[in-house]
């Protein structure tokens, strides 16, 4: 079974203007809320291509119930722990020439809560998958995806990790099975600006050596980069498009992987799903149905 965990979900207020004036009274063209927080879209695109998952984290007040309603509406299964107080956060996403957002905390977690949360995933067993992304409330101890990790050590589940800075070092030792930085969060755990590939499959590898089982870099309209824990190294360029959305892209990255390997049990194909589901998210206003990503996966394997 796989797992996923959003810490602090949210519902994303999609609104669309001609132009943003800051101090006015500005008029959407058009709006739509979405669902959200990094884990549940891995959910929601691994339902797209095929494979269940269930949907771990918490919830609060009456966005965290709409949350629970429109999962199961579209078919996602999920055991949130529920919240006495505060309310899910409510994200502001304004598409006016550029993307502004205003991201909303989120509720307090209680010590008993987290507890709660443990105990879910207590239940996991050998061969199942845990997806843990995204960032970490301020409730919360700074090393929990670390503290998941040493919980499970010894069980036998396959781990992927899609956080920054310090919450992805802190993992490194417990061998994750995947994680996925961007070029620019990669270059950033190393201070300093990646020119190149090469710099960029260098600084990887050190991830590797730190304990990374296996490490796929996105890198925009330059494509993806796969090290894999055979010793492979497999490139893919990035397939032609116009990006329209960049919200929930990486997640789809890792949902398209998961799914690739899971189905092939090849690192290459998996990694052109994932360049297809990432790709396909990125040029579409929602996350990427899966007739959307499988005519980009024709595309990819049409050149190669």
């Amino acid at each position: 079974m796989i797992y996923t965990v959003t810490l602090n979900p949210a519902l994303d207020y999609v609104v669309c203007l001609e132009e943003l004036t800051a101090g006015a009274v500005n008029r959407a063209s058009s709006e739509e809320v979405q669902f959200g927080g990094k884990g549940i879209n891995v959910s929601l695109v691994l339902h797209n291509l095929g494979f269940d998952s269930q949907a771990l984290g918490f919830v609060a007040g009456f966005t965290g119930k709409a949350l629970e309603n429109a999962l199961t509406d579209r078919g996602i299964g999920h055991d949130f722990v529920r919240l006495s107080s505060g309310m899910t956060r409510i994200n502001v996403k304004i598409k006016a020439g550029r993307e502004t957002e205003i991201n909303g905390r989120g509720p307090e977690i209680p010590e008993a809560d987290l507890q709660a949360l443990f105990d879910r995933l207590d239940r996991l067993t050998a061969g199942d998958t845990l997806v843990l992304s995204g960032s970490v409330p301020a409730s919360l101890p700074s090393d929990i995806y670390q503290q998941i990790m040493v919980r499970l050590a010894e069980r036998k589940i396959r781990i992927i990790v899609d956080t920054t800075g310090d919450l992805l070092l802190k993992v490194l030792p417990w061998h994750p099975f995947l994680i996925k930085p961007n070029h620019h969060e990669l270059g950033e755990l190393f201070g300093r600006v990646l020119a190149d590939e090469g710099e960029i499959a260098a600084c990887a590898g050190k991830l590797q050596e730190q304990g990374a089982r296996n490490v796929l870099v996105s890198m925009a309209g330059e494509g993806s980069l796969l090290l894999d824990e055979d010793g492979g190294i497999h490139r893919l360029k990035a397939p032609a498009g116009q990006v329209r959305n960049s919200v929930g892209a990486g997640d789809s990255m890792v949902a398209g992987f998961l799914a690739g390997y899971l189905r092939h049990g090849d690192y290459q194909e998996a990694l052109e799903l994932g360049t297809a589901a990432g790709s396909a998210s990125a040029f579409s206003m929602e996350l990427a149905t899966n007739e959307e990503i499988q005519h980009i996966l024709s595309m990819i394997k049409g050149r190669m």
